[in-house]
């Protein structure tokens, strides 16, 4: 690369770092597009409620669930412009309204079917809101040639009779319009109406008008609902969960920043230079594309910051592995981009499918991690194999040429004998699972559950409760248990404090709005709890069955995938085989876990264990990467096992710096995190360690037997002479 080129490059870098941070902080235009502060944020972060109706009519029409929702979205929008409305599956529907400060009367209120008539004088209902088949706000003219506005109304064929009869028999008389017990409009009769079309006018402006027809058009629902799941989020909960979170990324990226320039020196720093400006890609898509950020969701991205980093360590051994070989800087580093490139796109891509299954599978927050990690990959690869590279050899070609600013020289490591190990760890290995049943059986046969089932997949209400005091387990038992019990009447109350915080998690039956509210009531009046200090949420049993199933099929259908997309680039169904079962131990592991910890197991759990399983297969890949390049170059006399542990062991320090990059990301938000946030980092930590264990110590052993034991290509052992 020119000098000059060079150069353009560096500027190309530091103009992308400022014009995208100035992107992120003001944004460009009127509308300030990509700005960070414009960022949707999802209910967990603004908060606000969510609700999930079933519709208890068999096999509701497409047209019938259309017009609900329609409904349902003009009777939301009264509360939040932002709010939402969208069908799930064949026959439900969910509300999402962030932001809202009076969360409870709001779920009160969508809990009404919201009861529309038209009756005569003497109380007689002529018309109904299933009656009418739309309303809308028209401008005309009167006698006079004056601008009037009026509202249109258009009738089913079954109320255009009704109509009929009753207008022709209250002509000169009013038909009161009532929404709710409350009379919203008293028109008169002027003639008999007869063709299912009529006209309400009067001295409206056209905002009354609009307005009128609104109500009406959203009075009544042909469907009815069953409410199955809601969720109540505190507003001052949902800023601390965002400010927390965003302060563990910062102070993450900075820790990553530090370890990359300290081991790889000139590289480091451009792959610094690179995450920066990839942070600063992301918030943009985020805003620019109108994406919901979740508190799962900044876990997504945290998450893939740490990938990111994966893809350049692996760069940076390549070109560590060049130059140590004699190579020169510049050849060293084509080599080595060259040569990571198969390992980052096979380790990414299958992360991706993890992410996608978690898309399709997932709900919620869980969809909001699925699409930020997405995301996040897509933009780290770039990053990695464009703006690293553009980065790294424009300091090449500006005249930065110092080796030793590149590489310095390490002893060269002996091939450690990790295959003579093998018996020791799978030894290891089961002992950890078979614990992790055995612990699960002990909690099944006490009646607790083998694992601690959130609501997700037990059904039930939960509250988190922020009081003003640090109350230990016991003073909970004793003082706040007591008043939860004597409003719900339930004397199974499960409870439990969320360390480092004033924060109580109170799990009970499933509660009625009106009996939350009265426990809202008893812990203001006894703790002095705000309202706003309280997030609720309440899942039917149908729902939490369904994510049970939801939880298995998603972890089956993403194996599957990435089985086939091994066996694909490797042409070698043992490596995928392998992988595979290398994937389940570090399922089971984590879920042992989970049976120890007792950590919910909640609708971040899908999200945990698919993230597992795709950064698992990544470590995995590394390794197979290197033994497929390896296996061609191999003599006739080499033993194989020989091999592997070469592979291995070349592979030890690039495993143990992916590993531990994103294990640093996901610790500082272990740390930093709300309570939500840290039963997910928890496990995702174990799965860290446990993949890179795996990935190492498992998978190539694994791999090793199949080779030498299954198909006609065995590889017999090399006898001793």
């Amino acid at each position: 690369m020119k000098k000059s080129k060079s150069i353009l490059s560096l500027l190309l870098a530091v103009i992308l770092i400022v014009g995208l941070g100035f992107t992120v902080i003001t944004g460009i235009g009127k509308s300030k597009s990509g700005a960070m502060k414009n960022i949707k944020l999802g209910l967990d972060l603004a908060g606000g409620v969510s609700i999930t109706y079933q519709v208890k009519d068999k096999n509701p029409t497409k047209e019938e669930m259309s017009d609900t929702i329609y409904k349902l979205q003009k009777r939301v929008e009264q509360y939040s412009t932002e709010a939402s409305v969208y069908q799930e599956g064949n026959d439900r529907i969910n509300i999402e309204i962030p932001g809202v400060t009076d969360a409870n009367k709001i779920l009160d209120e969508l809990g009404k079917p919201g009861s529309l008539s038209f009756q005569t004088a003497d109380g007689e209902t002529v018309l109904t809101g299933t009656d009418v088949k739309s309303a809308s706000a028209k401008t005309g003219q009167d006698d006079m040639g004056n601008k009037e506005y009026s509202v249109e109304l258009n009738l089913t064929k079954s109320g255009t009779s009704k109509f009929a009869t009753a207008t022709k028999e209250n002509i000169g008389k009013q038909i009161a319009i009532i929404y709710d017990g409350e009379t919203i409009s008293s028109p008169v009769v002027r003639s008999e109406i007869t063709g299912g079309q009529a006209y309400i006018t009067g001295d409206f402006t056209y905002e009354e008008a609009d307005n009128l027809a609104s109500t009406i058009r959203i009075g009544g629902l042909k469907l009815q609902l069953e409410e199955l799941r809601s969720n109540v989020v505190g507003a001052q909960l949902g800023e601390q969960a965002l400010n927390t979170s965003l302060k563990a990324g910062i102070i993450g990226l900075i820790l990553v920043f530090l370890f990359m320039i300290f081991v790889y020196r000139l590289p480091g720093l451009a792959s610094s230079l690179a995450l920066v400006i990839y942070t600063e890609i992301v918030l943009v898509i985020l805003n620019a594309f109108d994406v919901t950020l979740t508190l799962p969701g900044i876990a997504g991205i945290i998450l893939s910051i740490g990938m990111a980093v994966d893809a350049n360590v692996i760069i940076f051994a390549r070109v560590r592995e060049e130059m140590a070989r004699g190579r020169s800087v510049k050849v060293s580093l084509k080599s080595g981009f060259q040569k990571a490139m198969s390992a980052i796109v096979d380790g990414n891509v299958t992360t991706l499918i993890a992410a996608a299954v978690l898309w399709f599978k997932g709900s919620g927050t869980v969809k909001g991690f699925a699409q930020t990690l997405a995301i996040g990959i897509v933009v780290s690869m770039f990053t990695a194999l464009v703006i690293t590279r553009m980065i790294v050899f424009a300091f090449y070609g500006i005249g930065i040429r110092k080796e030793s600013l590149y590489y310095h020289k390490m002893k060269e490591r002996k091939p450690i004998n990790f295959l003579g190990k093998k018996k020791v760890f799978f030894s290891i290995s089961i002992a950890m699972i078979l614990a992790g049943f055995v612990v699960m059986g002990v909690h099944s046969a006490q009646g607790n559950g083998a694992l601690a089932y959130s609501l997700d997949f037990k059904g039930g209400t939960s509250m988190n409760v922020k009081f003003d005091k640090d109350y230990s387990i016991d003073e909970i038992d004793k003082e706040i248990v007591p008043v939860v019990e004597k409003v719900t009447g339930d004397y199974n109350i499960q409870t439990q404090k969320v360390s480092g915080t004033k924060q109580v998690v109170i799990k009970t039956v499933t509660l009625s709005l009106s009996e939350r509210e009265k426990v809202n009531k008893a812990l203001e009046d006894n703790f002095g709890v705000k309202e706003s200090d309280i997030t609720a949420e309440n899942i039917s049993s149908t729902i939490s069955n369904e994510m049970r199933q939801d939880a298995v099929i998603a972890v089956i259908v993403a194996t599957i995938f990435m089985l086939l997309y091994i066996w694909f680039r490797f042409k070698d169904v043992r490596f995928a085989t392998s992988a595979v079962l290398a994937l389940l131990h570090d399922v089971l592991v984590v879920l042992a876990f989970y049976a120890v910890s007792r950590i919910s197991v909640g609708g971040t759990f899908i999200a945990c264990m698919l993230t597992i399983v795709g950064y698992s297969i990544n470590a995995t890949i590394v390794i197979f990467d290197r033994i497929r390049e390896e296996l061609p170059l191999m003599k006739r006399n080499t033993d194989l096992s020989e091999l592997v542990n070469k592979c291995i062991t070349q592979t030890l320090t690039r495993s143990i710096y992916t590993s531990l990059t994103t294990f640093i990301m996901v610790a500082v938000l272990f740390i930093m995190g709300v309570s939500s946030i840290r039963e997910f980092a928890a496990p995702l930590m174990v799965g860290i360690v446990c993949g890179g264990y795996s990935s190492v110590c498992v998978t190539g052993a694994l791999w090793y037997v199949m080779k030498t034991k299954v198909g006609k290509k065995a590889q017999p052992k090399k006898k001793k002479k």
